[in-house]
């Protein structure tokens, strides 16, 4: 694969998550966050296994190991707590705080596979920190966290440590619709197993919800996580983390859209962790 397709590919994906944070809100005014998570992943994994079958393409069982772990983590404990966390918290906030995943993904990168980070990185990490911080206590007086805003950290960590396993677990001689599949469906069932054990009724949403659902599905799922797995297997997990960036841009993009521009501690926030993973992205591309 050519690297301007798999940048485009990696772009794509991000685009697909910035949206997410928008199209939550009118999804969770009619779910349960439960509900959300296993109704959106439900419907992602059908479609993903049906392109499988019609590809021919049939996910080794041999393999479960890595797509329960992958499955766990990058589906089920990412999604859940997204919608968790999105009960409470802002599209604009939650976008911010993914924005710090490309430096906890080096952090992990450096714990898990031994990629040591560099200097850069060491750098930006507090810098990164700093703009969460900003963006979730508001800039204000009182040193106060939202519990969405916790949860959406939590999620952000899943996500930087799916990120790393991608690269250590995802099997090499399988396609990646049918390593998609097999992760989407582990994930599918952990995220329906946890909304009948939370015990939330399940009821059809209405237009608005089911289409911003059915987005999140198609786009936000099933395209995304093709383009995103793709782009691990090329890039390595550091790298391609770097996109990750446009997921706020394009959450306050969006936002703006809404009539629901940026608070100006959000804008400086969103400057300092850009500008962070920016900095530290640069040693990536020097050679070895």
């Amino acid at each position: 694969m050519s690297n301007s397709k798999t940048y485009l590919m990696a772009t794509m994906a991000a685009i697909f998550w910035g949206a997410n944070f928008n199209l939550a809100r009118p999804v969770l005014a009619e779910m349960s966050p439960y509900v959300a998570g296993a109704s959106r992943y439900v419907l992602a994994a059908a479609v993903m296994v049906l392109i499988a079958q019609m590809r021919k393409e049939a996910t080794p069982l041999r393999h479960w190991q890595a797509y329960f772990t992958l499955g766990v983590v990058g589906v089920f404990g990412f999604n859940l707590f997204f919608f968790l966390g999105m009960e409470t918290s802002s599209a604009i906030n939650g976008a911010l705080i993914m924005g710090l995943n490309p430096l906890l993904t080096a952090i992990l990168g450096y714990l898990i596979l031994g990629d040591k980070p560099s200097n850069r990185q060491l750098v930006a990490f507090p810098v990164g920190i700093a703009g969460v911080a900003i963006v979730v206590l508001g800039a204000g007086a009182q040193l106060k966290i939202s519990v969405g805003d916790i949860y959406l950290l939590i999620a952000t960590l899943n996500w930087a440590l799916y990120n790393v396993l991608v690269k250590k677990m995802m099997p090499k001689n399988v396609s990646g619709i049918a390593n998609t599949a097999g992760i989407m469906t582990v994930g599918a069932i952990a995220l329906s197993i946890a909304a009948c054990l939370h015990g939330d009724s399940v009821s059809l949403p209405g237009i608005h919800a089911g289409a911003a659902l059915l987005m999140m599905s198609l786009g936000g799922g099933v395209l995304a996580y093709l383009f995103w797995n793709a782009s691990i297997s090329h890039l390595g997990p550091s790298k391609a983390a770097i996109f990750m960036n446009l997921v706020p841009v394009t959450t306050m993009i969006i936002a703006a859209f809404e009539h629901m521009p940026p608070t100006p501690a959000q804008l400086f926030g969103a400057f300092l962790i850009i500008s962070a993973v920016t900095f530290s992205s640069v040693s990536l591309s020097k050679p070895g």
